[in-house]
This record gives structure tokens, C-alpha cells and sequence, in this order.
């Protein structure tokens, strides 16, 4: 297929999932202006722990921010996926629940039972009952407009959350490093996107190198989660397996099995995720690592995020690895947006 012609877009990307990656940028500036007007009370900053609850493209923007704001942040940032709130969250936690559509179950149960323990509550969605509950209880709501689909939403998730982080007094302002990301956004876009041709296009040509091939995606500290959300992009949007690994734990394992067997070995594209405000000794674990996967006759590609700020690296990034889904799915013969097993689950699961 050729990832030059604007037909195979049309024809393949119907709901265009493709100007919803574009929009990156657009909707982290949003997000930003809508956090201007959230009031939060005094004693939301006086806490132990933040809890997100949050399932797929609403647990990431979660993962994404706990890392972003870890050695920021006082009080740590906690991702709850599943139907129960942990047991160590009360009073004096502030518990976020995540939803795009309002409407997740795990989410919903486990925002329940935060509410029965007077925990500290915000809510980010698009509406259904987690965003009329926020109306009715008079609880803080961030909501947005729908974007196609959750893991589109990923600049509203993670920007959302660093927000009600800063109105509660537990981060900086994070405003100057959004407007470096925003800047990095818009010009690296012009690369990735999919006017531009694959001869000048990096994504689209680690698209052709992945063809046929098991995506395995590492990633260290802050960069960590956004293996992860490349991982989840490949299966959402492309349509196949993948894998992610976090530096450097996959150190202690991960390096022992890379020789078996033979036919994984062969069909295995490892990507690295590197950004030079990597710790000193995470950099020297990449090259070592680099050195044991050539040994196995595996070439590792390294994709560098952009910019200057953590922000800016993570989301230039996460926009690299949407566009790279993306170009997979058109190489793979397979709609974007679609996601019809988990469609599936859900209407099994209403019948149970």
C-alpha cells in the first residue's frame, strides 16, 4: 500500500482518526483553558495521595501524569484501574475519576465507594451518569467535548489531571512547558503527518519496518507509560499485538530471553523511547542493553522525544507513536477507529 496516497486514507480511515491525532496540540490548549476556570477547595491540597480511576485511554492520561509529576509532586500519584478503591483510600485522599464516556463501570463502582468514604473528589468526562452524579453531589467537573474516542482524548486525560495537580497546589504551574509542547507539536506534526511523504515521514517509515512484525516497546521513567501507550495505540488502532517494557527492569529480566525462541527473534522490532534527561546510568543501560539485542542479531530503533521539557518529550512522543499506529493500520488493511471485540465484551457483559 502507499502511505502517499490521500485515497487510502479516505478509503480506510472513514471516521478519520487522523485529524483527531492532528489535533494533539488543540486539545492539550483546550484543556489547559478549561482548567482556568476549576476552583478547588483548600483542603483538596491537603492530602496523602491523589487516586485516578480510570480505565484505557483514561488510565493513561493517568499513568502519563504520575510519572510526569513524580519527583514534583509532595504526595504520590496513584492509578486505579478495576471496580474497588484501595483500602488506604479516605478523607484525606483526593480521588479523581476519569471517564471519556461517564459510563465505565469499573470507574463507576469504584468513584461509589470513594463517595461513601468522604474522600476528596473531582471528575473528568464527557457526561454520562459519572458526570450528572458531579452535577447532583456538587463535586468539581472538568468536562469536555467528545473526541471520537477515548485514547483520541489523550491530550484532555493527561492535561486535565495536571491541571486539577496545579488548582490544588501540589505541582507548579506547568503552563510554560505546555506552551514549549504545543510549539514542538505543531512543527514535528508537519513531518508526521500524513501529507507529508514517507521519503521525509519518520513515522510512516518505522510504519513499513513493523509490517508483519511484533512491536516491542521500551521505555524508562517518565517516558515509561508512553511504551505503554504506544502499545495499547498498535493493538487500538493497528490492530495487532505488541508489547512495552519499562527501563530498567527489563534489565533484570527481559535481557536473559532474548534469544528464544528463534521464530520471535526474527520477528521482533524492539523501539526505544530515549530522551536525554534519562538518569546518567539509564543511559548507559541503553547502550549495553543495544549491544545484548545486536548480539541476538535484533537492530533496535531509537525514536528521541523533542523539545526541552519533560512535557514536551512525552507529548512529542505519545504524537509520534499515534501517527506510527495510524500508518500501521492503513499498511495492515484495517479501520483505525474501530475496536469491535471490545464492543463485544461489552455486550457480552451486559448480558451477564
Amino acid at each position: 500500500m502507499n502511505l502517499d496516497d490521500p485515497k487510502l486514507y479516505e478509503e480506510k480511515d472513514p471516521q478519520r482518526m487522523r485529524d483527531r491525532i492532528a489535533e494533539l496540540p488543540v486539545h492539550c490548549a483546550d484543556a489547559w483553558h478549561l482548567v482556568q476556570d476549576l476552583s478547588l477547595p483548600e483542603e483538596y491540597g491537603r492530602v496523602r495521595q491523589v487516586v485516578v480511576l480510570g480505565m484505557g485511554g483514561s488510565a493513561i492520561g493517568g499513568a502519563l501524569a504520575a510519572a510526569l509529576v513524580a519527583d514534583e509532586c509532595p504526595v504520590p500519584v496513584l492509578c486505579v484501574g478495576g471496580y474497588d478503591l484501595p483500602a488506604y483510600a479516605g478523607p484525606e485522599t483526593l480521588v479523581v475519576g476519569s471517564s471519556y464516556s461517564g459510563k465505565t463501570e469499573e470507574t463507576l463502582s469504584a468513584f461509589a465507594q470513594a463517595m461513601e468514604r468522604n474522600c476528596r473528589l473531582v471528575v473528568i468526562a464527557t457526561g454520562g451518569d459519572l458526570a450528572a452524579m458531579a452535577e447532583e453531589k456538587g463535586i468539581p467537573l472538568l468536562r469536555f467535548s467528545p473526541c471520537l474516542a477515548p485514547r483520541a482524548a489523550i491530550g484532555y486525560s493527561l492535561m486535565l489531571l495536571l491541571g486539577i495537580l496545579w488548582r490544588a497546589g501540589l505541582i507548579r504551574d506547568p503552563g510554560e512547558d505546555l506552551d514549549e509542547a504545543i510549539a514542538v507539536l505543531e512543527d514535528w506534526g508537519r513531518a508526521l503527518r500524513p501529507e507529508t511523504p514517507t521519503i521525509r515521514n519518520p513515522a510512516k517509515r518505522l510504519a513499513g519496518q513493523l509490517i508483519g512484525r511484533l512491536p516491542v516497546v521500551y521505555g524508562a521513567g517518565f517516558l515509561a507509560p508512553v511504551a505503554r501507550r504506544w502499545k495499547g495505540q498498535f493493538n487500538e488502532n493497528a490492530k495487532q499485538w505488541a508489547v512495552w517494557e519499562e527501563m530498567p527492569e527489563l534489565n533484570h529480566n527481559a535481557v536473559v530471553g532474548f534469544g528464544l525462541p528463534n521464530e520471535i527473534r526474527e520477528r521482533v522490532s524492539v523501539l526505544m523511547l530515549r530522551s536525554p534527561l534519562d538518569h546518567p546510568r539509564v543511559q548507559a543501560r541503553w547502550e549495553i542493553t543495544k549491544e545484548l539485542l545486536l548480539q541476538e542479531g535484533i537492530a533496535p530503533d531509537e525514536i528521541w522525544g523533542q523539545g526541552k521539557s519533560r512535557l514536551a518529550q512525552m507529548l512529542s512522543l505519545i504524537h509520534f507513536g499515534d501517527y506510527a499506529s495510524l500508518y500501521l493500520a492503513m499498511l495492515n488493511g484495517a479501520d483505525p477507529t474501530l475496536v469491535e471485540p471490545i464492543d463485544y465484551l461489552k455486550r457480552r457483559l451486559a448480558a451477564f
